[in-house]
């Protein structure tokens, strides 16, 4: 039995400003017949893949209103976070220096900050 992508990428948990990104599978050749060796390529400043996971976002600080505060009141105030721009199945256009690389499952991913990625590509039903 295959177990298919989101399957085996629903334990995986990214924090923070962080994405989940598969690698493109680019070209051996390039656009004037040369062949290229694997590492040519991944050594690229830019490169490109699709989105899997998204971290929930940039912090945000907690509303410390000192008015409605009890003394010696034990609840936790839930974090909250300013989500990013970034959502799964977008094609990611990134920087390369700023990945970081992880094997999961036999499978290649780069972990990104948001700040590293520079363009998207979303393909949307209207």
């Amino acid at each position: 039995m295959r177990i298919s992508e989101s399957n085996k990428l629903e334990k995986i948990i990214i924090v923070g400003d962080r994405v989940l990104i598969k690698p493109k599978t680019s070209r051996e050749q390039t656009r004037s017949g040369l062949y290229l060796p694997p590492g040519v390529q991944e050594k690229e400043k830019v490169q490109e893949g699709y989105v899997m996971k998204v971290g929930p976002g940039y912090p945000m600080p907690a509303d410390y209103g000192f008015e409605d505060e009890v003394l010696g009141d034990e609840e936790q105030k839930q974090v909250r976070y300013l989500p990013l721009q970034i959502k799964e199945g977008d094609l990611a256009i990134y920087l390369q220096r700023d990945a970081i690389e992880i094997n999961y499952l036999s499978e290649k991913y780069y972990i990104v900050p948001q700040s590293a990625v520079l363009m998207l590509v979303r393909e949307e039903d209207l």
